[in-house]
């Protein structure tokens, strides 16, 4: 064991036991649910009114809230992130043979969402600041390989159109947009915003998500607040919420009750209105849980700003940051060293884990189009994520 990983592994085990109160069971969960005011409620009077699949007061009310909580002008609930993702990338305009430029360092659900179109994942670099798509880079790198033909966007390499960048908010930390959407308003490519982790972030005093032509939230088991297993998709164009709603619901055209007819391909996609009732009750929760997110993220940040080696991630200037997960950069010489350190924390009771795998590096993805991944790598093997969840501060 050398010194470094001792210090590092040390360091981290002092900074959780002075953070996390000893009141707290172990093992401590990466992050975890929590439910504390009407969702028994509101689960109970949906199962009394026999109103538990994709159409009821529910469903309604919770695209109701979430254009109150993020200023999108709509919002399509659907039965999860990946299924928002899908559609905003149809709505985006991706076809099969195209391509959309998504980070390498994301989770697998903003790549495979381009598959489902039948169009190619292209992995970009990230920023080491924030996570996110780095804009400068991203810029240099389509003025090598790409130029705009007829109002879109040719890969001189491949042959093929790159439609749309997907940008990643990653553990909320908002990324770049003002100079992500100069870019993609430059090469003539639609910008989507996978918020799926940033319900509650702000980019310059707006909430991330419908800054480009659409965004999507996820609502799964481990997110901020959660509906079992959910998503919505945001934007503020009437049409394209007009056209996501329609093929969420399997496209299936207004008609007398009992006639079936259809215009297009549709999707079985719209969120049942039982899970729309835990997370409408879990919305009237949001700002409790921020500002405890904020206080533990706190905590953290001041606890490691003492520590050589050890960076706590911040929200970038100008941006306001959900800390849905908190995390850290540290000085590992390489990934075993990285994996000798988790496996202690774990051990002693304590839920870390890393940043993901690049998504160029999965067996499905590692022939895919990518440009210099420089930053990316030194993240996926630095980056590690503290318990997050509700209560801990």
């Amino acid at each position: 064991m050398t010194l470094v990983k001792t210090s590092i592994q040390e360091q981290l085990l002092q900074t959780l036991g002075a953070v996390i109160p000893a009141s707290i069971n172990r093992p401590v969960a990466l992050h975890e649910p929590a439910f504390f005011g009407n969702e028994l409620k509101y689960v109970t009077e949906c199962i009394q009114s026999g109103w538990v699949s994709s159409v009821g007061k529910y469903v309604d009310l919770i695209e109701e809230k979430l254009c109150a909580i993020t200023g999108a002008k709509y919002a399509v609930a659907v039965v999860n992130g990946t299924a928002a993702l899908h559609l905003a990338y149809i709505m985006a305009g991706v076809k099969a043979c195209d391509e959309v430029l998504v980070p390498a360092l994301t989770f697998i659900a903003t790549a495979n969402a381009v598959a489902y179109c039948g169009a190619t994942p292209h992995f970009v670099d990230s920023n080491e600041k924030d996570l996110g798509v780095c804009p400068i880079k991203l810029d240099s790198y389509l003025s090598e390989i790409a130029e705009v033909q007829n109002g879109v966007c040719i890969n001189n390499n491949t042959g093929k159109v790159i439609r749309a960048l997907c940008v990643t908010h990653i553990f909320g930390l908002p990324a770049q947009l003002k100079p992500l959407k100069a870019v993609c308003d430059k090469y003539h490519i639609a910008l989507v915003e996978d918020a799926a982790e940033a319900l509650g972030s702000y980019y310059q005093g707006e909430h991330v998500g419908h800054y480009g032509l659409c965004g999507v939230i996820s609502f799964n088991g481990n997110k901020i607040t959660t509906t079992g297993g959910g998503g919505a998709l945001l934007t503020d164009d009437p049409e394209l919420a007009k056209r996501a709603k329609h093929l969420s619901t399997t496209a299936k055209i207004p008609a007398e009750s009992w006639e079936y007819r259809y215009d297009a391909i549709g999707y079985n996609y719209r969120m049942p209105n039982i899970n729309a009732a835990l997370g409408c009750a879990q919305l009237e929760n949001l700002p409790v849980i921020l500002e405890t997110k904020y206080k533990l993220a706190n905590q953290y940040r001041e606890s490691i700003s003492k520590i050589e080696g050890i960076e706590f991630i911040s929200e970038p200037e100008g941006a306001q940051s959900n800390y849905w997960l908190n995390a850290v950069k540290c000085d590992f010489e390489n990934i075993d060293e990285r994996n000798s350190c988790l496996k202690e924390l774990n051990s002693q009771g304590y839920g870390c884990r890393p940043v993901w795998e690049l998504l160029c590096e999965q067996n499905v993805y590692q022939d895919n189009p990518k440009m210099n991944l420089e930053a990316a790598k030194v993240l996926a093997t630095n980056v590690i994520n503290l318990p997050s969840g509700y209560g801990l501060a």
